[in-house]
């Protein structure tokens, strides 16, 4: 089966500039649309410089004759992204959803594409984007999985596999996952900034490793909280969709929601990324944090 030659991406940020790079030496056309485009100066813009795509002026354009369509937008924006392109959405081609929300939004969203003629299939991206690329690890949901996988699989997609019929098995998978990891991230968050205040974060790590025999475990806090500093805004923003997941399954989401406050109010101290050891990171959010007291005490 032949291998997709022409390709669109609905989204143009980190996700979408891996992909359409790797695309880029895989199809003979690959055009992109993000709604950042319209200023010069963002990172989607900028990125244009080196990712010598096509750079459509709206969504329509860019899925004009694409034999598969990739949607990687904010979670918010999922629903709208999937509506934009169905006045120009080829009929029978493929619409791969690869963002993270609840199985209820991936539903909707398929309804419609599929309403619209195109082939629905929704994609649950196991691993940050980076390491593997295009080349991933994705489960893939819906009927039309399989004849994806199939076509996908040449043009670089080769961590991709089917995994259900049924749309929003692989989203609820990845969402009840997040609730776990990104719980984790903020837990160690929240324990290590206080453990800091006490002088007692190395006792506290230590015991960890007696408990819980996972590897090195200044490391993994290191990684973890560096993770909710460089991507909390929109790891929140992730978690309020596991939180819907959760909602869904006719559960109060107790934990996801609290995750998705710490990992938003993480995001504020990304400048503390230019510190690697864990003490130093520490100290440099707790700096902020009592700048922060100390200006609301002052006003």
């Amino acid at each position: 089966m032949a291998a997709f030659s022409r390709v669109a991406l609905i989204g143009f940020g980190e996700v979408g500039q891996t992909l359409g790079a790797d695309l880029l030496a895989a199809c003979a056309s690959v055009a992109a649309y993000d709604v950042l485009f319209a200023r010069a100066d963002s990172a989607p813009s900028r990125a244009l410089a080196n990712i010598r795509l096509r750079a459509a002026k709206s969504a329509q354009e860019a899925v004009r004759s694409a034999e598969l369509v990739i949607s990687a937008v904010t979670a918010a924006s999922d629903v709208d992204a999937a509506k934009s392109v169905v006045p120009e959405l080829e009929k029978g081609a493929f619409y791969l959803d690869l963002n993270s929300v609840s199985p209820g939004v991936k539903q909707a969203c398929a309804k419609i594409i599929e309403e619209a003629g195109g082939r629905y299939v929704e994609a649950a991206v196991m691993t940050p984007i980076a390491p593997k690329r295009i080349a991933s690890s994705m489960l893939l949901g819906g009927p039309h999985g399989a004849e994806f996988q199939m076509r996908a699989a040449p043009t670089g997609f080769t961590g991709a596999k089917v995994f259900s019929p049924i749309i929003g098995q692989a989203s609820a998978t990845k969402m009840c996952r997040s609730v776990i990891i990104k719980g984790i991230e903020s837990l160690l968050a929240e324990s290590m900034l206080t453990a800091r205040h006490y002088g007692v974060e190395k006792t506290v790590l230590d015991s960890l490793s007696d408990l819980l025999p996972a590897g090195d475990w200044e490391k993994i806090a290191t990684y973890f909280i560096s993770r909710t500093l460089e991507h909390g805004t929109r790891r929140a923003e992730e978690m309020r969709e596991a939180a819907e997941t959760v909602h869904e399954a006719g559960l109060e989401p107790l934990m996801a929601n609290a995750t998705a406050m710490r990992e938003d109010w993480a995001a504020q101290f990304k400048s503390a990324l230019t510190e690697t050891n864990l003490g130093a990171m520490l100290d440099a959010i707790r700096n902020d944090i009592e700048k922060q007291a100390a200006r609301k005490a002052a006003e």
